[in-house]
C-alpha cells in the first residue's frame, strides 16, 4: 500500500513540474518495479509491455478509426448533417443549437473523436448561429458539449483504450454506447431549451424549411448512414471483427471523400500525418499507463482497497457513486485520459469485485471523460474552440458551457441509477 501511495505522489509531483505524464508514469512504474522486484525484471517488464502493445493486433483499431474520422472530417459530411438537422428543427427557439447537437451525434457516429467533432462543428455551425443572432455563449457552449458525443456514440477511441486496459469486449462497449448516446443528445437538447427559455434572445428562431428541402437534405447524408450501418452492422452481425470493421470504415470514408471530389493529394498526406501523430500519442500514453498499472497491481493496494470498501456496510451502488464524484472533481484539474488511466488500476478491481458489469462501468467512464472535456478550467474542447474562434473569449466559453456540464452530471446520475440503459443492447445481441 505504501509503495503505491508513494508512486501516485511521485507522478503528481512530476506532473506539477510539467513533465509529460507519459514520461512520469513510465519512470515511476519502472523505478517502482525495480525497487520491489529488481532492475532486471523491471527492464524486462518494460520491454515486454512496449513490444506487446506495439504489435497487439487489437490495437490496430485505433489508427484505423482515427484515419476514418479524419477522412470524414475533411470530406464535408458534417456540413450536410447540420443542414439536415437544421431543416427539421432550426425554426424552433434554440433550434440551431439543437441541430448542432444532432449533427454532432451523427458525425460522432462515424468519427470517434471528441476534439475532431468539436473542431469540425465550430467551423460548420458557429457562423450559421451567429448569422441568426445567437449569443456567443450559447453557440460555443453547444458546440463544446456536442463535440463530446464523438467519444460516446461508437466508434470511440476511449472505449477501445478502456477495453484494452480492462480486457473488456470492445464490440460490447460499442453497442452499449448507442442508447446512452441518445440519452446524451436528449439531455444536451434540454440544456439548450432551458437556456433559451431563460433568455429567448440567446437563441432566436431560424427560417422554417419546406418539406421538399427537408427531404433533399436527408438524401445528402446517406453516406454517413451507410458507413455507420456498414461498420457497426458488420461488427454486430458477425461479418467481421472490430479491427476489420475499422479497416472497412477507413477505406469507405476514403472512397466517399474521393467521390465528393473535395480532397486533394496534399490533403491526403496531411490526413495521414495527422493520424500518425494522434496514434503515436495514444500509444505512448497507453504504454506508460500499462507500465504504471503493472507496478500498482504488484503492490498490495488493489487488494487492500477492496477489503477496506467491503468492511463497510455500504450499498455497492454508493461505492460507484463515490467514485463518480471523485472523477467529476478530478476532471476539473486533470487531463481526462490521463486521469482515467491513472485511476483505473485502483477503481476497476473494486467495481468488478462488487459484481458490477465492466461494460456498464466503461460507459460511466466515457461519460466522465465527456464531462471533463467541457469542465473549466482544463476542458480540452473549450480550448480547441477558443483557438478556432479568435473573437470569443475563454470566459464567454466557460459561461456558455456551464448549463451543459450540469446537464451531463444529471445524465451521469441517470446512467448510474439505471444500468439497463447501457446493458440492454449488449444483452439483446447476445
Amino acid at each position: 500500500m505504501t509503495e503505491a501511495l508513494l508512486g501516485f505522489l511521485a507522478v503528481t509531483l512530476l506532473s506539477v513540474m510539467r513533465i509529460p505524464l507519459t514520461v512520469t508514469m513510465t519512470l515511476v512504474g519502472a523505478i517502482g518495479m525495480g525497487l520491489m522486484r529488481g532492475w532486471g525484471p523491471s527492464f524486462s517488464s518494460v520491454g515486454q509491455v512496449v513490444f506487446e502493445t506495439g504489435f497487439a493486433y487489437v490495437l490496430s483499431v485505433v489508427p484505423l478509426f482515427i484515419l476514418m474520422g479524419n477522412f470524414i472530417a475533411r470530406a464535408g459530411m458534417a456540413t450536410d448533417l447540420f443542414a439536415a438537422a437544421n431543416a427539421f428543427i432550426g425554426h424552433y427557439r434554440g433550434g440551431l443549437g439543437m441541430a448542432t447537437i444532432l449533427a454532432s451525434g451523427g458525425f460522432g457516429s462515424v468519427c470517434g473523436s471528441s476534439i475532431a467533432t468539436a473542431a469540425t462543428m465550430a467551423r460548420v455551425s458557429y457562423p450559421e448561429m451567429r448569422k441568426h443572432n445567437y449569443s456567443q455563449a450559447l453557440a460555443t457552449g453547444t458546440i463544446a458539449a456536442g463535440g463530446t458525443l464523438g467519444i460516446l456514440i461508437p466508434p470511440s477511441t476511449i472505449m477501445v483504450i478502456y477495453g484494452i486496459i480492462t480486457e473488456t469486449n470492445i464490440g460490447e462497449l460499442f453497442i452499449a454506447g448507442i442508447m446512452p448516446g441518445f440519452v446524451a443528445i436528449g439531455f444536451l437538447c434540454l440544456a439548450v431549451m432551458y437556456v433559451t427559455w431563460r433568455d429567448p434572445h440567446s437563441g432566436p428562431r431560424a427560417e422554417k424549411s419546406s418539406w421538399k428541402v427537408r427531404f433533399q437534405s436527408l438524401l445528402r447524408v446517406w453516406e454517413v448512414v451507410l458507413l455507420f450501418i456498414l461498420v457497426m452492422g458488420g461488427i454486430y452481425g458477425g461479418f467481421f471483427t472490430a479491427t476489420e470493421g475499422a479497416g472497412v470504415g477507413a477505406v469507405g470514408s476514403f472512397l466517399f471523400a474521393l467521390a465528393r471530389r473535395n480532397i486533394s493529394f496534399q490533403m491526403i498526406v496531411d490526413i495521414l500525418e495527422e493520424s500518425a501523430r494522434s496514434t503515436a500519442m495514444i500509444f505512448a500514453i497507453l504504454i506508460s499507463a500499462v507500465i504504471f498499472s503493472n507496478f500498482i497491481n504488484f503492490t498490495t493496494m488493489p487488494a487492500e482497497l477492496k477489503e477496506f470498501v467491503q468492511q463497510f456496510s455500504l450499498h455497492p451502488l454508493m461505492v460507484v457513486v463515490a467514485m463518480m464524484v471523485v472523477y467529476v472533481v478530478l476532471g476539473t484539474i486533470m487531463e481526462e485520459l490521463s486521469m482515467i488511466l491513472l485511476t483505473l488500476p485502483i477503481f476497476f478491481p473494486i467495481v468488478t469485485s462488487l459484481g458490477f458489469d465492466p461494460v456498464w462501468f466503461g460507459i460511466l467512464i466515457v461519460t466522465i471523460v465527456e464531462i471533463g472535456l467541457i469542465s473549466p478550467p482544463v476542458g480540452m474542447n473549450l480550448f480547441v474552440i477558443n483557438s478556432l474562434l479568435k473573437d470569443v473569449t475563454l470566459k464567454t466559453i466557460f459561461n456558455g458551457v456551464t448549463p451543459f456540464v450540469i446537464a451531463d452530471i444529471f445524465r451521469l446520475a441517470v446512467l448510474v441509477a439505471f444500468p439497463a440503459i447501457s446493458l440492454w443492447l449488449p444483452a439483446l445481441m447476445k
